[in-house]
């Protein structure tokens, strides 16, 4: 092969630094664009927060220095007279003391400062609520327990065992082979000893931690009742759990009250005992954490003119501004470390302004278009959402789609129905019989509507309320209405069945 040297022409889009930085701020969430600005401010000595209240504390402190200017002066009266009333036979060394002497006081000696310099997204009173706090797990709870109980060396460490294959809502997940075995050979541990002390950690707090199946786990909850007056239906629930637990979960009521010989107030009776029982006894013990939202966006109606205000929430992100005193060290001529330094700074910090400035500038504008769109939805409930898409918005503020999926990301707006997201406003549509379009959103609103006042002895089935969809005009296939229904968390009609 021979080598060459070609020189060819050609166009490259490239994307600057400036346009990484504001895309990136454009996709982040309230919460990681807090800790970006507080990276900006530790890094970029030309970035300084903007203080909400300095208005404020300036005219607090004009006050609070007249009033340590009075205290000065009645402290120095005081000193002078007490030295006026001296007795003539104090010590030489106390009559070369002067009468004047120099107040070498501070402000903070005094007056203590009533606000914190610290940033507000950074302080530690918002913060508490958010502070990591330690939770026992149910391990943690049986073995606290486990201590409390008389046991032999052996049984304990059979207990541990057994308390570590227990999960969080207090399921067993190994069977008692596999706990037997993985036992020592040595310490002649008996299959029974095993079940022995798996009885005993049943009885520990929450009744029923450590059950091996659903059956199992309702029968030691229910052994605790203890009253006469409910004998029989404790009776009739044991007969349930023990042989036809499958019927009761099929709702299969018909079946069920001919196999167990039971007349329909019994049954129910029996079914609501085994209501009151917890399935997962453990998941109580160490609830999930719980997740604060901060909206980005305020969305309110205006009492008078009956119109939608759209506003930034302005507790989401701190006001920063360039430091002048920094700034003005900036020379032009000078070409030195120093001064180069100071001048990148200045320019990452103007850059950094710009991109925050877009960012809020996009979203308010996506905000905006948003609520145009979805008035009916503030007026009326989900049942009047309107069909939306990522290019219709994209159309309305001459933006990429790409741009709209970021903005939309992980940002909320608070409105007088909640709290909600902005990708929750885009749903996708469906036809209707008059040429029109329903939201799916909306049609969600509608079974969950006609399920919420359905006869729960004959509840409405997929394909009854594809008929009644299709009564009020709107075309919908039964499997997508199973896809809404699922998504809505509905069990389907046979679960959904009770006896009155």
């Amino acid at each position: 092969m021979k080598l060459s040297l070609q020189l060819k022409l050609g166009q490259q889009l490239t994307m600057t630094p400036q346009l990484q930085q504001a895309i990136r701020l454009l996709q982040l969430s309230t919460l990681g664009l807090q800790q970006e600005i507080h990276e900006a401010l530790e890094a970029n000595p030309m970035l300084e927060l903007v203080e909400s209240n300095e208005d404020e504390d300036a005219s607090i402190n004009k006050q609070a220095n007249g009033d340590l200017q009075e205290k000065i002066e009645l402290q120095t009266s005081q000193q002078a007279t007490e030295n006026q009333n001296q007795n003539a036979d104090e010590p030489a060394w106390q009559e070369q003391i002067p009468g004047d002497l120099a107040v070498d006081s501070n402000w903070d000696d005094i007056y203590p400062s009533t606000y914190s310099s610290t940033p507000s997204f950074d302080s530690d009173l918002n913060n508490f609520e958010s502070r990591n706090t330690t939770v026992d797990t149910l391990q943690d709870h049986l073995l606290w327990q486990l201590n409390l109980t008389p046991m032999t060396e052996q049984d304990n460490s059979i207990a541990l065992a057994i308390i570590d294959a227990i999960d969080a809502n207090g399921m067993l997940t190994v069977d008692i082979e596999s706990l037997y075995t993985g036992f020592d050979q040595t310490l002649e541990i008996e299959r029974d000893e095993v079940i022995a002390v798996l009885h005993r950690i049943q009885q520990f707090d929450p009744v029923g931690v450590g059950y091996r199946d659903l059956a199992e786990c309702l029968l030691i909850q229910i052994n605790q009742f203890d009253n006469p007056k409910l004998a029989r239906q404790i009776q009739n629930a044991k007969l349930i759990i023990k042989e036809h637990l499958s019927l009761l979960g099929h709702r299969d009521y018909a079946q069920l009250m001919r196999r167990t010989r039971l007349k329909e107030a019994e049954l129910q009776e029996s079914i609501s005992l085994i209501e009151s029982l917890d399935p997962r006894p453990g998941a109580n013990i160490s609830p999930p954490s719980t997740t604060y939202i901060v909206p980005d966006v305020i969305v309110s109606k205006q009492s008078g003119t009956g119109k939608w205000k759209i506003e930034l929430n302005p507790d989401t992100t701190p006001k920063i501004r360039i430091n002048n005193s920094y700034a003005s060290l900036v020379k032009r001529a000078d070409s030195s470390d120093d001064n180069n330094y100071l001048r990148d700074n200045l320019q990452e910090a103007r850059w950094f302004m710009k991109s925050l400035q877009s960012r809020n500038e996009t979203l308010m504008k996506v905000a905006t278009r948003i609520v145009e769109h979805q008035k009916g939805f503030l007026e009326y409930g989900e049942e009047a959402m309107k069909p939306l898409v990522l290019h219709d918005i994209a159309e309305a503020v001459s933006m990429h789609e790409s741009t709209i999926s970021r903005v939309t990301t992980q940002k909320y707006m608070h409105t007088p129905r909640g709290i909600f997201e902005l990708k929750y406003f885009f749903s996708s549509h469906v036809s209707t019989k008059g040429g029109g379009e329903c939201s799916s959103t909306a049609i969600r609103a509608i079974i969950k509507k006609l399920i919420a006042a359905e006869n729960t002895r004959k509840p409405l089935s997929d394909s009854k309320i594809t008929q009644l969809l299709d009564e009020k005009g709107i075309n919908v296939a039964r499997r997508t209405i199973a896809k809404y229904r699922e998504s809505l968390a509905i069990p389907p009609s046979n679960e959904r069945k009770r006896l009155v």
